[in-house]
């Protein structure tokens, strides 16, 4: 009996796991400011874009309604919005710890991830080097859906 109820705690945990490692019906909205994990909402067998933003930010604002099509009309693609703002916080929130853990000097700001959970493209910005290639890459899959 001691084992049965053993195998069985171990499998709830191994099933609630399973649980953030699939696709939502509307994108998740993460971090709220803090640091994160990008790698606890990979979706195994889907390609996932992690979109950096804030509710400041017009020119994120207007990646809003795109990025929620593609979430909701491809399946083989999963929308995570990193929400770099601190509750509280009524501007952009470059301090925030996920700004600087990301090392985010602009937004939005996106990583892709593929279907086997390695990355295939990232925005690198900064004040040497400005490569959005993932960003190019969200944009692309944006303008099929027209």
């Amino acid at each position: 009996m001691k084992r049965l109820f053993t195998l069985l705690a171990v499998a709830g945990l191994f099933s609630s796991a399973l649980i953030g490692a699939t696709k939502s019906a509307e994108p998740l909205r993460i971090a709220q400011g803090e640091t994160v994990q990008l790698s606890d909402y990979l979706v195994p067998g889907k390609t996932v874009i992690f979109d950096f933003t804030s509710k400041y930010c017009p020119p994120c604002r207007a990646y809003d309604e795109p990025l929620h099509k593609l979430h909701t009309t491809r399946d083989d693609l999963v929308v995570v919005k990193v929400d770099i703002n601190r509750p509280g916080v009524t501007r952009i929130d470059w301090d925030s710890p996920v700004a600087q853990q990301f090392e985010l000097r602009s937004i939005p700001q996106f990583k892709v991830y593929g279907p086997d959970g390695k990355l295939l493209a990232e925005d690198r910005i900064s004040q040497q080097v400005r490569d959005a290639a993932a960003r190019k890459l969200v944009d692309r899959w944006i303008a099929k859906l027209k």
